[in-house]
This record gives structure tokens, sequence and C-alpha cells, in this order.
């Protein structure tokens, strides 16, 4: 899988993440195993006036071992939990941008690909067999990733409050998840999508070095479905840069931006091994 897929898939699945699925403790199988197809409509990147539109197969892949959990929303290595606490490692990632494509961004060089990995602490405030309210805490350091290796290009926060609301009705799977928060990021991070060098500096497009701090403020509505052998997701993501720290970057086109996926899955495959679980 090339990297442009790999990232497509992280932010497929953090705009998801908002409707995680969740049920009662139950037994449940060990692994299971699908595949599927998603869309993805997003910008090149926050602040960009140019979107992009993308379809590509997704695989469907559940594990639920006691540390490593891997399911429609994440990969977690579950580092701590309570009944109220949990610590996990999180992971995400941004797509490449072709300068060459990109209007703002036409003679500079291209954007890589990103990862982000870092803890995150989930603090539940309230849970009820319908509802989950949480507190999410996120820092992930970033990284670029080339043809060359990996280069570090900073860290991001992003605590945000977390609504879960499940189906408890007759027709039961039906998961509706909103979110949203604040982001904050140091000002290599900035300066990796929003800074312009004086070697790329135009008469439309000033030289300018960002600083860190206040990134933006993210909100996102997800809705899944699970049926016996299938699932169902889609979601929607409006990003607001409005008194960002790099609000004055020539490469800031847009400061209300939308982004938007749907996914559609087909189990094929579980484990005869059973396991308590609420994923």
């Amino acid at each position: 899988m090339n990297y442009h897929r790999l990232c497509l898939l992280f932010i497929l699945a953090v705009g998801f993440d908002a409707g995680a699925a969740r049920a009662e403790q139950a037994l449940r199988p060990l692994w299971e195993l699908g595949v599927g197809a998603a869309a993805l409509s997003m910008p090149d990147y926050r602040g960009s006036d140019e979107q992009g539109a993308y379809f590509f197969p997704i695989p469907y892949v559940i594990y639920r071992g006691e540390v490593l959990k891997v399911d429609r929303e994440k990969i977690r290595g579950l580092l701590f939990k309570t009944e109220r606490l949990e610590l996990d490692l999180s992971l995400n990632g941004s797509v490449p941008v072709r300068s060459k494509d990109n209007g703002a961004r036409e003679g500079m060089p291209n954007l890589d690909p990103t990862i982000e990995l870092g803890p995150q602490l989930k603090v539940r405030i309230f849970d009820s067999e319908k509802y989950r309210f949480e507190l999410q805490l996120p820092w992930r350091g970033v990284a670029a990733i080339d043809g060359g290796g990996v280069r570090s290009v900073g860290w991001l926060a992003n605590p945000m409050l977390n609504l879960d609301i499940k189906d408890t009705g007759p027709d039961k799977g039906w998961n509706l998840g909103i979110s949203g928060g604040p982001l904050w990021a140091d000002a290599r991070y900035h300066d990796y999508f929003y800074g312009v060098d004086a070697a790329y500096a135009t008469p439309q497009r000033p030289a300018y070095q960002a600083s860190g701090g206040y990134s933006g403020t993210q909100f996102t509505v997800a809705m899944s479905k699970r049926y016996q052998k299938m699932w169902l997701g889609a979601f929607v993501r409006a990003n607001d840069l409005h008194g960002t720290a790099f609000e004055d970057s020539p490469l800031l086109r847009d400061k209300t931006s939308y982004m938007a996926g749907f996914g559609v899955s087909w189990v094929f495959a579980q484990s005869e091994q059973k396991v308590m679980s609420d994923d």
C-alpha cells in the first residue's frame, strides 16, 4: 500500500471515529476480516481552496486483543484503562500534495504525506446504555515521509468533546457520533504547511514564517451501522481556521473548509475464538 493510500485510510478512519460503534459487553470474535470501498472528498490541506475527490478499496480488520486493538476507527495500543480513564496510542496522517496541482503552492516543494503518532487520554464523563460522553486529549508527534526517509515536522494537540449515541431500539446497530474541539501545534508543524521560504516568494505569495499556537477548530458528525456481515459508515467534518496563528499566511486561502467520506465493507471471515468486548 502506498503512502497516499495509507494516509487516506487514516483520515477516513479519524472521520468515522466520532461515530464509533459501541455495544454492551459480550462475547465477540477475537478477529474479523473483510473488504470494502470508500469515497472521500477533502481539501488538499486545511485552509486550501482546492478540493480533491478519492475512491479507493479499504480493508476491514478487527482485532480485540487485551493490549493491541484494531477496529474500524483506529489502531490502538492500550496502555492503561479504568472505569473512567483510558490511555492509548493513536495514529493519524495527512495526504501528499503535488504543488504543481495546487495554485497556492505552484512552484513550491511538494507536501509529503505525514504520519502522526502519540498518546491519547480519554476521560469518560457520562456513560449509559445509549449515551457515552468523553473528553479526549490526544497529543501526537508528526513526521513527514519521503523517498529519503522520515523527518520530524513538529507536534499537534487536539482536545475534544465526543458524544456517542447508540440506537437501542428494535433496529439496533445504528451509531451517531458528534465531536469537536480546538487544535494547537508548534511552529514547525505550521511552517511545514503554511510557511513560504524566500526562495519561493512571488509578488502574489510573499515570504512567510509561521509561528506556533492556535491551529483552528474541528467539528465532526459521523454515523455507522453494523449488520451481521456488512458495515456502513459516513462522516462530515468542518474546519474553522479564523484566528489561527498562521492566519496571515498566503497559503491560507479558505478559512472554512469541509471534508466528507462514505465507506461500506463486507465481513467474510471471523475467528472461532471469542473474547469479552464492548468494541
